[in-house]
């Protein structure tokens, strides 16, 4: 999970992943919680806001009348329940900017962001600068237990080596015995997610300008032969100016070269909803499924629920891939063009799948008067701020 600050807007969509003995695993926010038999009841409509701005600490709690520990006071403590595996992990001690040590101690814990079965995020302060920052803290026995230090040593790899408008950077790394720590930004504007759920759905010029920063950052990934594979609502975060930043790329695959199954991989993983046709088959997967989860992603945006959905996950597995795709009629032509092309399950017929990768979509039509070079450099401002 990143530095989610959403409450009353949780997921509903548990990611999964598994392995041959049929595990499921999920980010931070969802690893709690399993896929089932079932797909997750439709989507619930928050009642709290995102979290308090950058710079600004949250409200003070008032004095208990009683001396025992607030379940707030209790997740802000830094320790662990349970017996302890301490393990050291190469490649994850160490600042991102090395010339700065820096340990738990420098940092103020200011409020909890979220919670799950391998650690918790927390809003931080660091003492020195007073910068505000997320820190996702893991636990290492849990990582070790459920086997994902890996992806955990992947997602650190990835937010320290790319640098991005519209991806979440990290700012410190460093560990204990038992845990690992992670400092990246914080992003005050909490999960697209809350608002998408909030407006129920967006206008298309509001969608096109988010897709538009999520291509960008897309393109940056596959760049590097990365695969993001777990693109959702929840996984995209709003700074104070509205515009987003990817997080949570602990799905994430690096070394993929193509778009399909030739120089790609055939792990199962993602968001049920989002879940690429060519992942479901077990065909093999590459950069493509990234696609697939744009136009999953967009239509939610304009409709308010994904194309494909239904409450009962095995017949949505079947609509993925089988059912035809239907829009409601106030969509616009260009939207259901490009939607047509994104959601198309012949990876090598997918917009998005040739040589030229993301340049396909920057071109088709729905984003036609976009200056992709000013919404790069942020200069395209957002419709609203959060």
């Amino acid at each position: 999970m990143g530095n989610k600050g959403s409450k009353g807007a949780k997921s509903l969509r548990p990611p999964i992943k598994s392995d041959s003995r049929g595990f499921k695993f999920g980010n931070l926010a969802n690893s709690g919680r399993d896929a089932g038999k079932s797909a997750p009841a439709a989507p619930s409509y928050p009642s709290n806001g995102p979290p308090p701005a950058p710079g600004q600490a949250p409200p003070q709690q008032q004095q208990q009348q009683q001396p025992q520990q607030t379940e707030e006071e209790s997740d802000l403590e830094d320790d662990d329940s349970g017996p302890i595996e301490q393990v050291a992990i190469e490649d994850m001690d160490g600042p991102a900017r090395p010339q700065t040590k820096v340990n738990v101690e420098d940092f103020d814990l200011l409020k909890v962001l979220g919670k799950g079965s391998f650690g918790k995020v927390m809003m931080v302060r660091k003492k020195d600068t007073k910068m505000i920052y997320a820190m996702k803290t893991l636990r290492k026995a849990a990582l070790v237990k459920r086997n994902q230090l890996l992806h955990t040593k992947t997602e650190r790899s990835i937010l320290q080596s790319i640098k991005h408008p519209y991806l979440t950077s990290l700012t410190y790394a460093f560990q204990t015995p038992d845990k690992l720590y992670l400092v990246m930004d914080y992003c005050g504007g909490g999960e697209l997610f809350f608002w998408l759920k909030k407006d129920r759905r967006f206008s298309q010029q509001k969608a096109r300008l988010f897709a538009a920063e999520i291509i960008l950052a897309l393109q940056e990934l596959h760049k590097h032969d990365i695969i993001y594979r777990d693109l959702k609502p929840e996984n995209i975060l709003l700074d104070l100016e509205g515009h987003i930043r990817l997080t949570d790329f602990g799905l994430s695959k690096e070394a993929v070269t193509g778009a399909g199954a030739t120089g790609g991989t055939k792990t199962f993983c993602g968001t049920p909803e989002y879940l690429a046709p060519e992942i479901l088959e077990n065909k093999g997967h590459g950069k493509a499924v990234d696609w697939w989860s744009l136009g999953t992603l967009i239509y939610e945006m304009l409709t308010g629920l994904p194309p494909f959905y239904d409450q009962n996950m095995q017949r949505m597995y079947d609509k993925i891939l089988n059912a035809p795709l239907r829009f409601p009629s106030f969509m616009s032509a260009e939207a259901k063009d490009l939607l047509t092309g994104l959601l198309t399950r012949k990876v090598s017929d997918r917009l998005g799948s040739g040589p030229t990768d993301a340049e396909e979509i920057k071109s088709h039509p729905f984003f036609k008067g976009i200056d992709w070079e000013a919404v790069l450099r942020k200069e395209v401002q957002p419709e609203f701020k959060p």
